[in-house]
This record gives structure tokens, C-alpha cells and sequence, in this order.
């Protein structure tokens, strides 16, 4: 196999040091998966040598390749679409994050500014379940046990969670809008707005539709693809909010997922 020429870095004497060699078969084959799992439709021959600055042969062989390899299949309309392989694969590398310990230092922060309870969830269904959490030291404070569980439709987690995937969870979703209490979203098309305004926002806002007057912040933790894993969420009674202090939660809480999704991109 051929590999590419290697660059020339510099160490801190100054001295130039070659860089690690790229295998330029492999780099080839892993930007195909790249595009063909960006791409909804897939992706042929052509197209896909266009994209990457490659001859039409050279494409094919990949694309034969990969197929061969499970990772590729060849779709009617003779375009080419990466395969479930390369989800499962994502999904075991997931599994094997710590999540809770990736987040500590952000659930630690979110507490110290916020000073209320806050927690780590993922979604299970149609529920959230909160994987960590640090008590709010107040005298007047929310309480769900780690561990406990909550409707994805009405918390700020669940919310959070829910707008990443709404388009596949929608009509699920339909169907089991309980109400617990008079604030609770029933209706689709008001969830359909609520969605809405929380993708645009970034965060998500429940003002008591799960818990009376208990309200409750969340924002998505991403991964390098997009994809939401988890969130983090702040609860808080609204006796202890007055004049900003939502807005500054719900600032703080999006800034510190931003910082855990940027955690694990670096990993």
C-alpha cells in the first residue's frame, strides 16, 4: 500500500521532526464512510470521486472494499450507503464512556453557580433516567434520587433530549402526553412549538409541567457527530427564582454541555 508523504513538524528545540505516516488506502477509505454516512441518499461512483478528488477507479475499489467489509452496501439505484457496521460500532464506543465521570467537573461547576440541584440523564424510551446528580444545599430544593426517572415530555432533560430526536420520536411521543400537572403539554401541536423553541434556544425550559412549581433546565451533550447522549439539567423551586436568575441557569446549564460535548471530542 502506498502511504503519504510525511510533513514536517518542528519539537521545542526547534529541530524538524517527520510526522507519523497516514496510510493513504486507509485515509481514503475511512473520508468515503465519512461521506456516505453524512449522506441520507448515499452516494455513487461519481459522485463520490468528485467529492473526495478521486479517480472513478480508485472510488470503486473502495467502495468494493468497504462492501466487502460489511461497512458498504450497494442500494437499487446503484449508489452506495454506509451500513448498520458502523453504527455498532459508534454504539460500543459509547457504552464504554464513562459518562458520569466525563461530566463531574461540569456537574460540579453547574452546581457551585447555580447553587441548585443538578443532574446527568439519558434517555431510556420515552423517560429520562438521571445517571448523577448533586443536591442543591438550599433549604428549599427539588428532589429526584439518582437513579429515579422522568417523562421525556415534560422536564428539562427529557426536553432537551427529546427536541434532538423529535422527528423519529414524534409520534410516539403523541400518544403518552400525560398530564401531572395544569401546566403539562397535551397537546402536539403545542409540544410541536415547544420543540421548536428549544432547538433554536439551545436548552430546554419545563416551568412546572412535571412537579408543581418546580422548574427545571436541560441542554443536549453531543457527540463529534451530533448525535445527543445524555444531558445535564438544573432543578429549582420557583421560590428561588427571581428577576434573572432563570436566564442565567439556563445559560449556564447550555455552556457547561458545550463543555462536556467538547470533552469528547478531544477523546
Amino acid at each position: 500500500m502506498r502511504e503519504s508523504g510525511p510533513a514536517q513538524l518542528s519539537d521545542h528545540s526547534g529541530m524538524p521532526k517527520p510526522a507519523t505516516r497516514v496510510d493513504s488506502t486507509l485515509s481514503k477509505g475511512l473520508r468515503v464512510l465519512e461521506v456516505l454516512v453524512k449522506s441520507p441518499n448515499g452516494g455513487g461512483v461519481t459522485e463520490i470521486a468528485r467529492a473526495l478528488g478521486l479517480s472513478k477507479s480508485n472510488a470503486f475499489r473502495l467502495l468494493r472494499s468497504l462492501t466487502v467489509l460489511g461497512y458498504v452496501r450497494s442500494m437499487e439505484n446503484k449508489n452506495y450507503c454506509a451500513t448498520m457496521k458502523v453504527w455498532q460500532l459508534g454504539q460500543r464506543i459509547i457504552e464504554h464512556l464513562n459518562l458520569p465521570k466525563i461530566a463531574a467537573p461540569q456537574l460540579l461547576e453547574l452546581s457551585q453557580k447555580t447553587e441548585a440541584t443538578v443532574y446527568l440523564a439519558v434517555r431510556d424510551g420515552l423517560t429520562v433516567i438521571y445517571i448523577d446528580k448533586i443536591e442543591s444545599s438550599k433549604p428549599i430544593r427539588s428532589f429526584t434520587p439518582k437513579g429515579g426517572n422522568a417523562p421525556i415530555h415534560c422536564v428539562g432533560t427529557g426536553k432537551a433530549l427529546l427536541a434532538e430526536e423529535y422527528g423519529l420520536l414524534r409520534e410516539q411521543v403523541r400518544g403518552n402526553l400525560t398530564r401531572y400537572t395544569p401546566i403539562t403539554i397535551t397537546s402536539i401541536e403545542k409540544l410541536d412549538s415547544d420543540m421548536a423553541a428549544t432547538r433554536e434556544r439551545g436548552y430546554a425550559v419545563d416551568q412546572g409541567e412535571y412537579r408543581d412549581r418546580i422548574h427545571s433546565f436541560g441542554a443536549a451533550i453531543r457527540l463529534p457527530s451530533g448525535e445527543a447522549i445524555a444531558a445535564l439539567g438544573v432543578s429549582e423551586p420557583d421560590v428561588n427564582l427571581g428577576g434573572d436568575r432563570e436566564h442565567k441557569i439556563c445559560l449556564a446549564v447550555s455552556d457547561a454541555a458545550k463543555t462536556v460535548s467538547k470533552t469528547l471530542a478531544q477523546m
